[in-house]
């Protein structure tokens, strides 16, 4: 897959596509064109490949992934327009509306949003086991209403938790309606789930979790799927301080650790490498770096990735924006890249300052 040329080359970089089957670890200080960058290898991986692909996306920079740039060329912005890329985005109508269904989540993703305890709360975690089984989903009433009106006393607490922690209000609930996991189980092209029109972390953290859940519970079906999870320290932090946070991070370090035989491969983008869960890290096999300034950093990046060169990592604080090493399996040698330009337009982009 062409990814732009070589540095102080005229040489066309590739990737290989391939090779994708592994995790991938994409680093870079702010500023330094990670998410653009990231684009111009998505769009990549639509033209050349039928790997279906789920963007986790908190700061809504790939909702435009399925509109080429006017000045792309015609025969490659055909071919993007062909592809069958979903963008689910709170408050989108009809089937674009991103939404969860609450009583199919994992019960201890469901625990984890109701901060219950299988031990302190046991009668009401108990209680949450059997909502699945008996809400009906024909019920024009919410979630919250149904249970208040149970002749269950357990789930009649339930509601009063629900109501008390202000989850019943949040719009991204689907109750028994179609929700995120239904699009990404039709396996189109391309998921953009984006996450940056939620108004709390704990509302961006259930809808994460939901998704992969549902991955992990078909893991068996041994469908081939590339998880990108963009700006990743906001999901998988080694300092995790909420149940909800907890769960989300304990997800993703065991994809991170058993998904690669499953055919769920992750690629993780952040700022700096001590912003991740180190067992994530641990178990990536292709690094993407662009500039980044901190001597530690690099250091622990020569650590964990020994197959990049130091003598090319030493460069990285020299990185113009837009530059990259690419080092790993999807790389048939390290290699020093002038990333190429996007196909598709950008989601997000640095606020000008007007000039008089």
């Amino acid at each position: 897959m062409p990814i732009g040329t070589l540095l102080n080359s005229s040489a066309t970089a590739s990737l290989r596509a391939p090779k994708f089957n592994r995790h991938t670890f994409w680093c870079g200080q702010s500023g330094s064109g990670k998410t653009y960058a990231l684009g111009v290898v998505l769009e990549q991986l639509l033209l050349h490949t039928r790997l279906p692909v789920v963007i986790l996306d908190p700061n809504s920079d790939f909702v435009h992934l399925d509109t080429p740039q006017e000045d792309a060329p015609d025969e490659a912005a055909a071919q993007l327009t062909s592809r069958d890329v979903r963008i689910l985005r709170p408050g989108n109508a009809g089937d674009d509306h991103l939404q969860v269904r609450f009583v199919d989540m994992d019960i201890r993703s469901r625990a984890a949003v109701l901060q219950l305890d299988p031990v302190l709360d046991a009668e009401e975690y108990n209680a949450m086991l059997r909502v699945g089984s008996e809400f009906d989903f024909g019920d024009d009433r919410s979630l919250a209403e149904w249970l208040e009106g149970h002749s269950d006393p357990l789930f009649r607490r339930l509601a009063l938790r629900l109501r008390n922690l202000g989850v019943i209000d949040w719009e991204m609930w689907a109750w028994g309606g179609r929700d995120v996991t239904d699009v990404v189980g039709e396996q189109p092209d391309a998921t953009v789930v984006d996450l940056g029109g939620f108004e709390s972390a704990a509302q961006l953290q259930t809808t994460a979790l939901a998704v992969l859940d549902r991955l992990w519970a078909q893991r068996h079906e041994r469908t081939g799927r590339l998880v990108v999870i963009d700006e990743a320290h906001n999901l998988a932090s080694p300092d995790a301080d909420t149940p909800l946070a907890r769960a989300l991070t304990e997800r993703i370090v065991q994809i991170a650790a058993e998904g690669r035989k499953y055919g769920i491969w992750l690629l993780l983008s952040t700022q700096r490498p001590s912003k991740l869960h180190p067992n994530v890290i641990s178990q990536c096999d292709n690094l993407a770096l662009m500039k980044m300034s901190s001597t530690r950093d690099l250091d622990e990046l020569g650590q964990i990735f020994g197959f990049a060169p130091s003598d090319m990592l030493e460069r990285s604080p020299q990185f113009q924006q837009g530059q990259a090493l690419f080092a790993g399996g999807f790389a048939s040698e390290p290699q020093l890249v002038q990333m190429g330009a996007r196909l598709t337009r950008e989601g997000g982009a640095d606020v000008p300052i007007g000039l008089r």
